[in-house]
């Protein structure tokens, strides 16, 4: 069975490129947030193996959001993306419990190592 992601990121573009990558490897999108606020309630109602995340987001960041998914579930697998320059940010969310980080703009190779390393 395909691995169900989640996709979090305020940008559309950056939505469809990263969703793009996952589906044409093999990967099942189960949905789209724009926000940390909606990037919780997504994770409640549909329990993905994997979430994507993007650190800077208005409403709640993608580091908040980490730390209210992890809070719900410990076990929660979580990527987050960043643009160049935002490394400590990136170290507060590998410390908050992000499993990994994958850097914009996407490398599909890139991509799919990060999340097939986090998936196991």
């Amino acid at each position: 069975m395909a691995n169900r992601i989640l996709i979090v990121d305020d940008a559309a573009f950056m939505r469809m490129m990263i969703k793009d990558i996952l589906v044409k490897n093999g990967f099942e999108v189960v949905g789209e947030a724009v926000d940390g606020i909606q990037a919780v309630e997504k994770y409640k109602d549909l329990k993905p193996d994997l979430v994507t995340m993007d650190i800077t987001m208005p409403e709640m960041d993608g580091i908040t959001a980490l730390k209210e998914i992890r809070s719900v579930d410990p076990a929660a697998k979580i990527i987050m993306c960043s643009a160049m320059g935002q490394q400590a940010m990136v170290i507060d969310a590998i410390q908050a419990g992000a499993k990994d980080f994958i850097v914009k703009p996407f490398q599909a190779d890139r991509v799919i190592e990060a999340i097939q390393k986090t998936l196991g």
